[in-house]
């Protein structure tokens, strides 16, 4: 059975530079327009977390170090 991953962005740290959500094969990350962090930046979010396969593509490619995936069997 196939993997399942668990996205988690420390919004605090993360500057929405938009490299998570591009290189995610799944689609399942987005830049949040809605919302800010304290520094006035827009973050990234999961948004479709069921589609998450934990390849931690998002995390190799975050400049900040501000994504950590999980990993777990289904």
């Amino acid at each position: 059975m196939a993997a399942k991953g668990l996205v988690e962005i420390s919004v605090e740290t993360c500057k929405g530079c938009g490299l998570c959500v591009h290189y995610c094969p799944m689609k399942c990350l987005a830049i949040n327009e809605a919302d800010t962090n304290s520094y006035g930046l827009h973050y990234a979010q999961s948004v479709e977390p069921d589609k998450c396969i934990g390849c931690a593509n998002c995390a190799v490619m975050c400049p900040d170090g501000a994504i950590t995936v999980y990993k777990q069997s289904n």
